[in-house]
């Protein structure tokens, strides 16, 4: 109880509240500005601007907010404008929803914050298809509309000058605490209660989230020139502590070991329950630093965890085994606890006034992915291949039948909940479809219920609008975390609202639950029956992004070996790329798992595929974080034939992949070198590599039922 307390606490520092708040202040501002002086209307009209704007406003670095929001003002004056004209004739109506619908779902391509700029501006188009408005009014009215956007722009523009590094500093607090979720699922694995294939896949699911929070973080961090170009206190400290965190996160992936093996030789000496005990107190003084941060907090009492380790150590050295076995994988595991206790230790650092380093060297422009608003990429994706382009027009054509059956329907005044429902669950993937369409549904029941039930016990209309913020308040808050929250929350003071404006609310509950219940069944129908993308057509580029990334990766393992010099920054870019590409194969596999069956193909395969590659970036980190600590010297010929044979199969698995006949330069692309006398760890590091060259074999015999499949991309 006294974590779910806590939790809520944090909440209200977390940026999630910061913008639910933004946003409701500036979407209710004018609407009880426009009540007050009589222009209840105008003021509606305004806010709807603002709402729809604030749905362009996603969590980034500033520059991008701010041209984001622009063109977003910009298509808002411009479809409200041609929606005003268009509905005076049903047939043209029609054919502005289907042409609009089409091209503005193709935003996708530019990424998430294009393609929130296309839905904020469906919804414009949706919410005014129904509003008569002279001719004489119809520029005016689309001018109010962008004055709304405007003064949400410059709320948000004013909150973010008052307080300029809070937004990435929650940023960073929550990506911290999404690493200390990880850590904390990691310990599990030595937990013998827990499901071994279970706790691979809560693994995977939250190695998602954890990167998607290092993509954020990355971008809001290295493209705000506050934080990187000038020399200011809070800068310096929030890139010492996120490249820290990152290191973090690999010291914690850096750590696998055959855990059905360890659960096997140990379990009946209670030492592996010891070890996921101290896991979790490591993850949670992890958290514990990332709250603070996330909450702008210091921090009143620092753990010192070195004592609880010192204490593992006395079990495992008094722990007595079997002639032919030994603890020593124990100690391997102890000394990797160390390690990430001093990194957990160094993160401690933000909380002092000055921070000592020096950062502004690194190029955190390769670090940023770049996001092109080039005319080509559009192009390029017209076609029927593309998945964005069948997606658009899956959205082209289920608003269009929305719109017609709307029409048709000769109950309620609200039918355009319909195309609503449609314009926001509709999504690429069927999964992503399939899960809002429920989560719509049980919101809407849901809110609708608990909304009767507040109208029937609270008569006075003060406490009814003191709901209605409240309710608003949490919608535009959760709407990024959980969507069923959101939609309920939104319902009720929808039904609220509706009442306090003298409808009643009896009439508006049923008409907006039947409305949602058709609108998600036209998305499911069309999302499954019209031009469909399943990821079964996906996952092969996904695993050949995979199967590149890690080849990377080991290459710079290879080129240590080879007695070459790696730099830092060239290391940590392949480490970044195995992420990103690791996070994305994992989100196709679990998208897939949710698409009907026989929509699936090789889903045990493509699961252990999914599973090794995490096995092997966690054991090339191991390795490479160990040796890039040393200085440059000679390896064992034998250790570095072994990487170069383990990274040969990467490549040979990928080219199988791309179709492509493996060229001779593959086995000759990296040079000899001679032997050299062992070096003192050489049979541990043997070992390491002999396991990860068996990874790779495995691997490269996991992508035989993949070869054949059809691409979409």
């Amino acid at each position: 109880m006294k974590k779910k307390a806590q939790e809520l606490t944090h909440f209200f520092y977390s940026q999630a509240f910061a913008d639910g708040f933004r946003a409701t202040f500036a979407i209710l501002f004018p609407a009880l500005v426009g009540y007050y002086y009589n222009q209840f209307e105008f003021g509606l009209t305004v806010a709807l601007g603002a709402f729809c704007t604030s749905i362009s406003d996603e969590p980034g670095p500033l520059v991008r907010k701010r041209r984001g929001m622009l063109f977003c003002i910009f298509f808002l004056f411009l479809i409200a404008t041609l929606t005003a004209v268009a509905r005076m004739h049903f047939v043209f109506m029609g054919l502005t929803i289907a042409v609009i619908s089409f091209v503005f779902s193709m935003f996708m391509v530019y990424g998430s914050r294009a393609a929130a700029v296309g839905t904020a501006t469906l919804i414009v188009m949706i919410l005014m298809m129904d509003e008569i408005i002279p001719p004489n009014e119809i520029i005016p009215n689309s001018l109010s509309i962008a004055a709304g956007g405007t003064w949400y722009l410059l709320v948000s523009l004013f909150l973010y000058d008052l307080q300029p590094y809070r937004p990435a500093q929650r940023l960073l607090g929550k990506c911290i605490r999404e690493i200390a979720g990880y850590l904390s699922i990691r310990a599990d694995f030595y937990n013998e209660s827990t499901d071994l294939d279970n706790d691979y896949r809560k693994m995977v699911a939250q190695h998602i989230v954890v990167n998607e929070h290092l993509e954020l973080v990355r971008e809001t961090l290295f493209k705000t020139r506050q934080i990187v170009k000038e020399t200011t206190v809070p800068g310096k400290k929030m890139v010492f502590t996120f490249i820290n965190a990152v290191d973090v996160f690999e010291e914690t992936t850096a750590s696998y070991y055959d855990y059905g093996l360890l659960r096997k030789r140990f379990g009946d000496t209670g030492i592996l329950e010891r070890i996921s005990f101290v896991i979790k107190q490591i993850a949670g003084e992890l958290d514990a630093i990332g709250m603070d941060i996330e909450s702008n907090s210091s921090r009143k009492h620092v753990p010192d965890l070195m004592p609880t380790l010192q204490q593992l150590k006395d079990e495992i050295d008094a722990l007595k085994t079997r002639k032919e076995e030994s603890n020593l994988v124990l100690k391997k595991i102890l000394i990797n606890l160390i390690g990430l206790v001093k990194r957990i230790q160094i993160l401690n650092e933000y909380f002092k006034k000055e921070i000592n380093t020096e950062y502004r060297s690194v190029d955190h422009s390769r670090f940023i992915t770049s996001h092109e608003l080039d005319p080509k990429i559009l192009w390029t994706n017209i076609t029927i291949r593309s998945s964005v382009f069948r997606h658009a027009i899956r959205v082209s054509a289920a608003l269009t039948i929305g719109f017609i059956l709307a029409s048709f329907l000769e109950y309620g005044q609200y039918s355009y909940w319909i195309l609503l429902t449609i314009a926001i669950i509709l999504k690429p993937a069927f999964s992503l479809t399939k899960k809002l369409n429920t989560d719509r549904i049980l919101g809407t029941i849901t809110g609708g219920l608990i909304g009767i039930v507040l109208l029937v016990l609270i008569k006075d209309q003060s406490m009814q609008f003191g709901i209605i913020v409240i309710f608003m308040l949490i919608s535009n808050s959760v709407g990024r975390i959980n969507y069923t929250l959101m939609t309920l929350a939104t319902t009720i003071y929808v039904v609220m609202f509706f009442n306090i404006i003298g409808i009643q609310f009896l009439n508006v509950v049923p008409e907006r639950i039947i409305d949602t219940i058709v609108g998600g069944g036209i998305a499911f129908l069309v999302s499954y029956f019209l031009f469909p993308t399943w990821e079964r057509h996906q996952v092969k580029k996904y695993m050949i992004n995979m199967l590149r990334s890690n080849s990377e990766y080991l290459e710079k393992l290879v080129l240590v070996l080879a007695g070459k010099q790696v730099k830092t920054l060239d290391y940590k870019l392949a480490r970044k790329e195995v992420y990103i590409h690791s996070a994305n194969l994992s989100a196709a596999f679990q998208r897939m798992i949710s698409e009907p069956k026989s929509k699936q193909a090789n889903k045990k395969q493509l699961h252990q595929f999914v599973v090794l590659n995490h096995i092997l970036f966690s054991n090339i980190a191991t390795v490479a974080s160990n040796l890039l600590k040393r200085e440059k010297q000679e390896y064992v010929a034998e250790l570095y034939q072994l990487t170069k044979r383990a990274h040969t199969k990467l490549e040979e698995s990928r080219l199988k992949m791309e179709k492509e006949k493996l060229p001779m330069t593959i086995k000759e692309n990296l040079v000899e070198i001679t032997p050299h006398h062992p070096i003192k760890d050489y049979e541990l590091l043997k070992d390491q590599l002999s396991f990860i060259l068996n990874v790779c074999t495995d691997l490269s015999k996991n992508v035989e039922p993949f070869t054949e499949l059809e691409t979409i991309e």
